[in-house]
């Protein structure tokens, strides 16, 4: 069985998917930026994504979204809205 990962796809101004590899600085988490703020990146693109980034959905796995703010407990600070799914490295195809 594959090791398990967490990936999230954040909007803070615009979307951005990023894997998190706790044994790695975050600076080397494999990562891609839509460069846009709407619409929310469809299941399909993030799909297409994390694959380009070698990763794919756990098999089972749905994506689950939370919001968290820019100032914890001031409800008039902006909305970030990020979804979390857990993925697998993709198996290596040998010809």
């Amino acid at each position: 069985m594959s090791a398990t990962f967490q990936a999230q796809i954040a909007n803070g101004g615009r979307w951005h998917a990023y894997v998190v590899l706790l044994s790695v600085p975050v600076s080397l988490w494999p990562e891609y930026d839509w460069c846009r703020d709407t619409p929310v990146p469809t299941v399909t693109e993030r799909a297409q994504v994390l694959a380009a980034l070698g990763y794919e959905v756990t098999p089972g796995a749905e994506w689950v979204w939370t919001e968290d703010s820019d100032v914890h407990g001031d409800p008039s600070s902006p909305v970030r809205l990020i979804a979390t799914i857990t993925v697998q490295t993709m198996p290596e195809v040998t010809a």
